[in-house]
């Protein structure tokens, strides 16, 4: 069975924390500095478990300009690395992955290598038009690459109308419709977002999948911060935090220690 949000937080809503990956080797804004890199992630994540966060989530946020879906070696070779030197650092903590853009198959198999527990996949469901470029669905692809690596105990959480992405093309169904097409195949749980990075999802969109969906774990994917978390409280099941964290609210910046702690102590209350 894949790894279950409900079981492992029986008593609460999970506080999954972003670790932002600097810039890695063949991206345009690598520095040639890849001790740093791992030196900045093991930082990160022995600050976050130390204030006490639920789980955490490894991003490629700074390898901009994406490619979609597919990723070279020295990607998956480089997250493979620091997904090991995470789970060094927060053993008990779980730990996630979403390698940009839509690269789901390298994330689970990074997953696979690193013990990680779940991946964030996006386009998992009806294609969209992203800034990466037209990205199509990759459910049947995803899930049947999951069963041939044995990695079927690693879930597949999704967006569905993922930010920074034109949903024209399915503009005809709305985002019930969308999450009840991703519970048909076969998602382990449904993220909802704002429009883009650290921007809020609306309350009545986590309703309305909530309604649809009820048997699905729901999370709140962009956009949470101390001051708004209890309007979320009632209909999501776990919160991603990335911007929130950092210094001014800007996913690029430093880890801020006093934000981290006010939203794990927002979370508590």
């Amino acid at each position: 069975m894949p790894f279950s949000l409900s079981d492992t937080f029986p008593d609460r809503k999970p506080l999954v924390a972003m670790i932002h990956v600097p810039a890695l080797p063949g991206t345009p804004a690598y520095q040639n500095n890849w001790p740093a890199v791992l030196k900045k992630v093991r930082q990160e994540a022995e600050l976050l478990a130390t204030a006490g966060v639920d789980a955490l989530l490894i991003e490629n946020m700074h390898d901009t300009p994406y490619s979609a879906r597919i990723v070279g070696p020295e990607i998956v070779s480089s997250m493979t690395a620091v997904a090991l030197a995470v789970k060094n650092i927060a053993p008990n903590l779980p730990c996630g992955i979403q390698i940009l853009a839509g690269a789901n198959q390298a994330a689970l198999a990074v997953a696979l290598a690193a013990d990680l527990q779940f991946i964030r996949a996006e386009g998992f469901v009806f294609g969209h038009l992203a800034d990466e470029g037209w990205m199509n669905s990759d459910a049947a692809e995803l899930l049947r690459y999951r069963r041939n690596i044995g990695a079927e105990h690693i879930a597949v959480f999704t967006d569905i109308k993922k930010k920074h992405s034109a949903h024209a093309a399915t503009a005809d169904i709305d985002l019930a419709e969308t999450a009840k097409a991703a519970q048909f195949f076969r998602t382990d749980g449904l993220i909802v977002t704002g429009t883009a990075t650290g921007s809020e999802a609306k309350p009545e969109d986590l309703a309305a999948v909530k309604k649809a969906c009820p048997g699905l774990p729901l999370l709140v994917g962009s956009g949470i911060t101390p001051e708004n978390i209890q309007e979320y409280l009632s209909f999501a099941d776990a919160f991603i935090v990335g911007s929130a964290l950092k210094k001014g609210g800007h996913w690029a910046n430093e880890l801020d220690l006093d934000r981290v702690d006010k939203m794990v102590a927002a979370l508590a209350k």
